[in-house]
């Protein structure tokens, strides 16, 4: 009986510690990857997003977008103005609700 219990528990503890040294290698890896350089494809990656950061910082609008793309938003803008009644589409509606009146039976 006592070599069950023995057999028993070693297997459970032999489950837990596998699981928890899976999951610090795990955890390991993580911060080994994150010590060292950076590959090629990801350097390159995080650098066009710094890039586009600080284009899109700089330009109120679309980054990169020409003179076609001025042109056409403001035709679409026009149209829709016509459309819609004018009013400024580049902000959000403000809407306002008034509270119902309503009447009290009389008895």
């Amino acid at each position: 009986m006592i070599p069950q219990n023995l057999l028993r528990l070693s297997s459970l503890f032999r489950y837990a510690v596998s699981v928890h040294l899976r999951r610090n290698i795990g955890l390991t890896a993580i911060v080994f990857n994150k010590a060292k350089e950076l590959d090629p494809i990801q350097k390159l990656f995080l650098d066009k997003i710094r890039e586009y950061n600080t284009k899109s910082k700089n330009i109120s609008g679309p980054v990169d977008a020409g003179q076609e793309y001025q042109k056409e938003m403001n035709e679409d803008v026009a149209k829709l103005q016509r459309l819609y009644g004018g009013g400024d589409l580049t902000k959000f509606p403000d809407f306002r609700f008034e509270e119902p009146k309503f009447d009290e039976p009389t008895k």
